[in-house]
């Protein structure tokens, strides 16, 4: 199979589902995809060659080797698909929600088992097992474990494709007796429900969805209507504004860019519109733009994404903005009142409703902006940690309740519709100019500046402890894809912490699960900051336990608890990793800062462990 059956069955301006792309390299993950279209059913998907080979298993995988389940296989899917979550609008091929339910990697087992057990083998065996209808594999994920054969059958039913496979979970250690999948019910990205996801309460048994004669859409502007109507269902958001809480003093400074002032110098004349002032030089400038158009108001934006880069440069045909590290959203304005949608179609307006006052900030009857929805700390930085307490999400798969009292703020970096007008076809630093005249800044909305060099803004970003920054061409028209028009630059901080334990490994990995990691505190107390559980290979992870067990012991190092997933077993401190982290997450009740999203770079035997202190 190939992606052009995936792009046949799609309209992708109808639907959140990333378009087609054939990936140069596979990273050998793997994602399990609950999905409620017609029936209920499960996703499996391998990356592999560049796609995602794909399999729709209606009871779901299985941990049980009693369970074989039907597993039929479909069209390969773009890599880009592994993450997504939302719902497909009706209208369109498999409209109803998606989840992600697992996720993680996974290795290809060779054919021929050594000593009666099975080893990890290599792509071309992968590919000569799916061809041949025999695939063993080997899963790491956050729920599915284990070695697992995926076997071509031959059905005798009519009409039959030839499409029909078992999935069949191995004897390992990783094997459930009696495994139910409806035990898990949650996503492993999000931790949300599919209720959630899908916005209503509809139950989530595998059973129609929808009457079995619904019969087929007759014509694209049909499917659009139900999408519409379906959507205007589900977006009526009720209540009041909640106040922004007065702790967080500091905050980034309003735009002062050439944009602003040479808008707000070109407006002439201001009407009042319910109760709003709304600028008629704004619709004047705004018509003379070219590739503005007289449009309706489109009811659905897929935004724009960008390409991973790993260095600054400087160039006079692209400008640099800061990189928010919070969740995208696309907020609509008509009439006074805002819907706020996330890049995968959520509604997160009843989400954060102190933004409902939104429009009173933006001179505009009617609009769409593009932006982040951000918390930001006592230094005015983007923290992604304190979204996750807003949210009420940890890392790990834990979910608490959402803390209402961290404040958001919306950035808003980008114009793409305006009393009338659809903006997408407009250049950036056109929409950019506009944007800025119409915004207010008050403690819910900034604009979100932008900067001529990018070299001294990745610099100053990486002295303030930011994410990273943004590259964007300034004539570039705004595509609802991912495209190399806009480029995003991480800033990659590293640290070298102390090895004061481990943790065992689950399902089929071998030697350890994570290292346990601190760093000295002035009272020369080793403090427990984290544990990095990725980063190795099969030949560091053995490596790294051969050092391990030399100095394995029985003492806790660490002052204090240590709130690790399972349960710790001690060394002695005489190690040192060099871990790669996004950031400081800030404390919570279950405890103190730590670091988020570790990555194991490698040991650093340079490094005296006493040196590992905080003050690095």
């Amino acid at each position: 199979m190939s992606l052009e059956e995936y792009k046949r069955k799609r309209r992708f301006e109808a639907t959140p589902e990333p378009p087609p792309k054939l990936e140069r390299r596979s990273r050998h993950r793997f994602v399990v995809q609950r999905h409620r279209a017609t029936r209920l059913h499960y996703d499996f998907r391998l990356e592999m060659e560049g796609v995602l080979k794909s399999w729709a298993v209606p009871k779901g995988p299985s941990l049980d080797p009693a369970d074989k389940r039907l597993a039929m296989q479909v069209e390969d899917h773009p890599v880009s698909y592994f993450d997504f979550e939302g719902t497909i609008p009706e209208g369109n091929y498999g409209a109803g929600t998606v989840m992600v339910w697992d996720v993680g990697t996974w290795e290809p087992l060779s054919p021929e088992p050594v000593k009666g057990k099975f080893v990890p083998g290599t792509d071309a065996e992968a590919a000569a097992m799916l061809k041949k209808g025999d695939f063993k594999i080997r899963l790491h994920g956050k729920r599915l474990n284990g070695d697992f054969a995926l076997i071509h059958i031959r059905s005798r039913r009519p009409g039959s494709k030839g499409t029909e496979w078992l999935l069949i979970k191995k004897q390992d250690d990783a094997v459930i007796p009696g495994y139910d999948i409806e035990k898990y019910d949650t996503s492993a990205l999000s931790g949300r429900t599919m209720a959630q996801i899908g916005g209503d309460q509809k139950s989530a048994k595998w059973e129609s969805s929808r009457p079995a004669s619904r019969g087929k859409v007759k014509a694209p502007w049909l499917a659009e209507a139900i999408a519409k109507a379906e959507k205007k269902k589900k977006l009526n958001p009720k209540g009041n504004s909640s106040k922004i809480g007065a702790g967080v003093t500091a905050r980034a400074n309003a735009s002062t860019s050439e944009d602003a002032r040479a808008y707000n110098s070109q407006r002439r004349s201001t009407t009042a519109t319910n109760g709003r002032k709304t600028s008629s030089k704004a619709i004047l400038a705004v018509d003379s733009l070219d590739g503005a158009a007289r449009k309706a108001m489109p009811g659905a934006i897929y935004p724009m994404l960008a390409t991973s880069v790993e260095k600054p440069f400087d160039d006079p045909e692209w400008l640099f903005e800061i990189k928010w590290d919070g969740y995208r959203g696309v907020s609509f304005i008509t009439d006074g009142k805002v819907r706020l949608v996330s890049r995968n179609q959520n509604d997160l307006t009843a989400q954060y409703r102190e933004l409902l006052d939104l429009p009173k900030f933006v001179n505009a009857k009617t609009a769409i902006l593009d932006g982040e929805v951000v918390a930001l700390d006592d230094e005015g930085r983007a923290s992604f940690s304190l979204m996750q307490q807003r949210t009420g999400i940890r890392s790990g798969g834990r979910r608490v309740g959402a803390r209402i009292d961290v404040p958001v703020i919306y950035y808003v970096f980008d114009l793409l519709y305006l009393n009338g007008y659809d903006l997408r076809r407009v250049t950036l630093e056109q929409r950019k100019k506009v944007l800025a005249g119409i915004i207010t800044t008050s403690n819910i909305v900034r604009y979100s500046d932008h900067f001529s060099e990018g070299m001294k803004l990745f610099e100053a970003a990486k002295q303030k402890g930011l994410e990273g920054i943004l590259a964007k061409k300034r004539a570039s028209c705004y595509e609802e894809r991912r495209t190399r028009e806009w480029l995003k630059i991480k800033i990659t901080k590293t640290l070298d912490c102390v090895i004061g334990g481990y943790t065992l490994p689950e399902g089929s990995r071998q030697y350890f699960g994570s290292l346990v990691l601190g760093l000295y505190d002035q009272k020369g107390r080793l403090i427990h900051v984290g544990q990095a559980g990725t980063g190795f290979d099969h030949k560091t992870l053995a490596a790294v336990w051969q050092s391990l067990k030399k100095i394995e012991s029985k003492q806790n190092p660490f002052h204090g608890e240590v709130d690790a997933l399972r349960k710790a077993h001690w060394i002695k401190p005489e190690l040192v990793a060099e871990i790669k982290f996004s950031e400081w997450t800030h404390e919570t009740p279950e405890g103190g800062q730590k670091l988020r999203a570790p990555v194991f770079l490698g040991l650093r035997e340079d490094k005296d462990p006493k040196e590992c202190t905080f003050e690095q």
